[in-house]
């Protein structure tokens, strides 16, 4: 009877997925090399389990955990950042062995071969040098893992001490429940400072032997201690199904959600319904897939966009913060973590109002149950702790962008609050800010960035002010959105770090790049950081002396030299062309400014060099962290051929359209079909673009107009 509706429902997750499924063109492993710092295992998007291999080696290239170059896997483990510059989690990891010999070593490192190895979205599995086949998919909440061993002996080991780079295990436990389960969990510090994730495993066979290893003080049947191990014999058969549950409230809130079912479920069931609500993301645009590889590329950024934020909360709602308590929305929304908001307020947020607007109100809501729990918006929200990663408040363009798109689903008047108090903090650079106009440097490292970054989040406020008739507001936070023009050189053409005493640091190299917190500009030079003006380019360009020379300095920074100058050099300064720097975010914008000052033709010529050199197929597809899915989001908007230079500007400039055709199914039941006509011209790019029919400027297209649906149509110089 099992079997019988095992198969059922196989056949029903089957009968819903298309005959040419999208999933087919993702490829998890593009950018895994490189220094793309993403990871290549099984997750459903935005789930709260990243299941996916270790190789269990130390550096900045192995923040997911994972890197390409690597030959051996140090387990699987059930929680993992995409892209980031900076790694943590790598939670509760469990690792099959066939000889025990070395099960007390700290860490065991496992040979395989990539020829072993294949990942698909939802799915990942590696046959390891010791003769175990291992598979690994998930749902929203557990991993699923099945293990075949060469005999019907196997072994796990279940790790509470793994960790890598930053992160460090302060207290774990491991009890056996029963025979077929045990539960447990990890304590650590690293990004975030005191991270709980508590766990439910489930197996097919009974357990038939276990001890515990490098434990503080353990029983028979429980053991504590920071570098707590649990080794498992299984002898009942070559496959074991595994099922591991995660929750960060509690162990019991674990095995509520692994006995949500009431056995184990099929495995190949579960992957197909996390391939088929893999497909359902995927389907939301859909391309011409003549051109292989770039439907390869296309698609596996459109799945990387839906990797992060994750889920947080329980099935019933209920989450763990920081400070240790227990909270749950009243309206029964889910709280999510992971907020990479100095990276993916630029594009991601955007995409996100085309294709998650359902999922919108609960990422702002989880953003506002931070300023309700500790008075600020979050800055980097890993786990519900403040990282205070990066420069600006950058929740606030993206809850100015659902407000002033008129997306429903939390308190307008709170999110004001919420935006205004992130604005007279008392910390990060804004108090100096607020008295003198810009960030002195004298006064604050990484102020030239941080002035520029505060003037734009203040627009932002000025704009959401104007909306809610706070006038007196919107008059204050306009002011502010022009303390940018205070640090521009007009001798030099850079924006430049002042001291307060108003005198510019002295000397100036454009080409100069400092890491640390003495640095004027976080992660890049001046080159890359003076364009950040996206509210306000027309003013930037008077600055410059009229359009045309902002236009001759926008050409200057493809064609200076591709050096960086300084003792500590950033390593995330990738993706050089000149001094554009695609491989971080601060550049991801200033193609889109020629179309802003009336140079289309100039946008595609450099749109078309960036998309042809710095993305590609294969593990080093990517030219710098993937950063929750930014870089890809760029991908995206720019292949379809519009991109939000203004990220709360509600309009898309034009650039180049990579795609063939597109139909885009827009949340409101509308769909937009994007449509390329190649057509003889002496001009570069665009000449011609009709918005259902009629005739409109090769410049921009608002997001009401989107809405509405129809037919864009382009017409490309061959």
């Amino acid at each position: 009877m099992r079997r019988f509706a095992g198969m059922i429902l196989l056949l029903g997750i089957c009968h819903l997925l298309p005959a040419q499924r999208l999933t087919r063109f993702v490829d998890p492993f593009l950018g895994t090399g490189g220094h793309g710092h993403v990871y290549p295992g099984a997750t459903v998007p935005f789930g709260m389990v990243q299941l996916s291999p270790d190789n269990g080696q130390e550096g900045w290239d192995w923040c997911s955990g994972y890197h390409y170059s690597s030959k051996t896997i140090a387990g699987f483990s059930h929680t993992h950042l995409s892209g980031t510059g900076i790694g943590d989690w790598c939670d509760i990891s469990v690792l099959p062995l066939t000889d025990t010999s070395e099960a007390s070593k700290p860490r065991i490192l496992i040979p395989f071969d990539h020829a072993n190895e294949k990942a698909s979205p939802g799915y990942y599995s590696v046959k390891l040098n010791n003769g175990v086949a291992c598979e690994l998919t998930a749902d929203t909440r557990t991993g699923h893992h099945r293990y075949t061993f060469p005999n019907k002996e196997g072994w796990l080991r279940f790790d509470m001490g793994f960790a890598i780079n930053w992160d460090k295990s302060t207290a774990g436990m491991l009890q056996r429940i029963d025979e077929h389960t045990i539960v447990g969990y990890r304590y650590s510090t690293g990004w975030a400072k005191g991270q709980k994730v508590y766990f439910a495993a489930r197996f097919s066979q009974p357990i038939a032997f276990h001890k515990f290893i490098n434990d503080s003080t353990h029983t028979d049947q429980q053991a504590f201690g920071p570098q707590t191990k649990m080794l498992l014999q299984f002898n009942q058969g070559t496959t074991l199904n595994v099922e591991v549950s995660l929750s960060s409230v509690s162990p019991e809130k674990a095995l509520q959600e692994i006995h949500a079912t009431d056995r184990l479920k099929e495995f190949k069931a579960v992957r197909l319904a996390a391939e088929l609500k893999w497909e359902q993301e995927l389907q939301k645009i859909k391309i011409d897939l003549k051109d292989k590889a770039f439907a390869t590329r296309f698609y596996t950024a459109l799945y990387r966009t839906c990797l992060a934020p994750v889920m947080h909360s329980d099935r019933d709602k209920g989450y763990q913060t920081w400070n240790n308590k227990i909270n749950r929305f009243e309206k029964g929304e889910n709280k999510y973590t992971i907020f990479s908001q100095w990276d993916v307020f630029r594009a991601l947020s955007p995409l996100f109002t085309l294709t998650q607007t359902n999922r919108i109100p609960d990422l702002i809501n989880s953003l506002l149950q931070r300023y309700e729990d500790d008075g600020l918006l979050p800055v980097w929200d890993i786990s519900t702790w403040e990282a205070n990663t990066m420069t600006g408040y950058h929740s606030v363009p993206i809850i100015a962008d659902a407000i002033l798109k008129d997306i429903a689903g939390f308190d307008y008047e709170k999110a004001y609050q919420a935006m205004r108090a992130s604005a007279f903090q008392k910390q990060r650079g804004t108090p100096a800010f607020i008295q003198y106009g810009y960030v002195p440097q004298d006064k604050h490292g990484w102020s030239v960035t941080m002035t520029l970054e505060y003037a734009f989040d203040d627009w932002c406020i000025a704009q959401v002010a104007k909306k809610l008739g706070k006038a007196e507001d919107h008059s204050l936070f306009m002011k502010r959105a022009g303390s940018y023009a205070k640090l521009f050189d007009a001798k030099t053409g850079f924006m430049r770090a002042r001291k307060s005493d108003g005198s510019f640091i002295e000397p100036f190299d454009p080409l100069l790049s400092e890491h640390g917190f003495e640095g004027q500009y976080i992660e890049g030079t001046a080159w890359q950081h003076s364009f950040f003006v996206p509210h306000a380019v027309d003013s930037l360009a008077a600055l410059y002396g009229g359009k045309e020379k902002l236009v001759a300095k926008l050409d200057e920074l493809f064609t200076a030299p591709s050096e960086l100058h300084g003792e500590n050099v950033s390593i995330d300064v990738t993706g050089l062309i000149g001094q554009y720097a695609h491989g971080n975010e601060p550049s991801h914008h200033i193609i889109y400014m020629y179309t802003a000052l009336g140079h289309p033709e100039k946008a595609a010529k450099w749109l078309r060099v960036v998309a042809d050199s710095i993305y590609k197929n294969g593990p080093d597809g990517l030219s710098g962290n993937d950063d929750c899915g930014q870089m890809s989001a760029w991908y995206l908007w720019s292949s379809l051929g519009m991109y939000p230079m203004n990220p709360t500007g509600g309009e898309y400039m034009f650039g180049f359209p990579l795609i063939n055709q597109a139909m885009i199914h827009l949340p409101n039941g509308q769909s937009l079909q994007l449509r390329v006509k190649k057509v003889k011209a002496a001009a570069v790019g665009i000449v011609r673009i009709d918005w259902n029919g009629k005739n409109i400027p090769v410049r921009s297209i608002t997001h009401t107009d989107l809405l509405k649906g129809g037919t864009l149509t382009y017409y490309v110089a061959k």
